[in-house]
């Protein structure tokens, strides 16, 4: 089975999850593994469990996951994030959304697979760029698109240019205004794997920081 999808996965320091989440992976879709500058083992263990491994050296979230983008070769992509804390099954169903032009971009609305899984002050930014998205751009969301699916070609020619953790947000404004047809559907979010640790929600600093990231976007 092919699925005509490359599954892109951002990666600082992700060796100890990636195992669990390559072997996920459901048959027919792509992997690429951008390395932003591990320090760990990263690279070695996605290339060891099958994954395609692409170097940016940039620094920031956009930047890994835009490498991905032109490094992959198939009509459609997605993204997730290489921490364990989501399924790759859950891409399916966004992917059928997106294959049978029911949405133009098919993103994943977080759900709690447990308590303390999604700390307040990550859960607080995230309904507050979600209330100015419907407010800007009049786009009906609960999650800022931590999983996501839409046409390679249509992301490139969407021109998001920020390569910070503003880019997911930046994406979701200009699909907005650009009218496409943005379909949520829930995804398990689980709590991410041992050894690894959270760039955004996994301190208050790092939650603000994605914020800056964020108001800089939608200012």
């Amino acid at each position: 089975m092919t699925t005509n999808c490359t599954l892109i996965l951002p990666c600082l320091n992700e060796g100890p999850a990636l195992p669990k989440v390559l072997h996920a992976v459901p048959e027919g879709i792509d992997v690429i593994v951008v390395d932003n500058g591990s320090t760990d083992d990263t690279a070695v263990v996605a290339a060891r469990h099958g994954a395609r491994v692409v170097k940016e050296t940039t620094p920031g979230y956009g930047a890994a996951v835009h490498a991905g983008v032109l490094a992959a070769e198939t009509p459609m992509i997605a993204v997730m994030d290489g921490d364990g804390s989501m399924d790759p099954i859950d891409l399916l169903p966004l992917i059928d959304l997106v294959r049978s032009g029911a949405a133009r971009l098919a993103v994943g609305r977080r759900r709690p697979a447990g308590r303390g899984v999604w700390p307040w002050h990550a859960r607080l930014g995230n309904q507050l760029v979600v209330r100015v998205l419907h407010a800007r751009v009049g786009l009906r969301v609960h999650d800022i698109a931590p999983v996501r699916v839409c046409g390679r070609q249509d992301l490139i020619d969407l021109g998001v240019i920020d390569r910070r953790f503003g880019y997911p947000v930046e994406l979701l404004a200009r699909a907005g205004a650009a009218g496409w047809a943005v379909v949520e559907r829930d995804v398990a979010y689980h709590p991410r794997a041992a050894g690894t640790a959270s760039k955004v929600s996994g301190s208050v600093l790092g939650s603000a920081r994605a914020a800056r990231d964020f108001a800089k976007v939608l200012s």
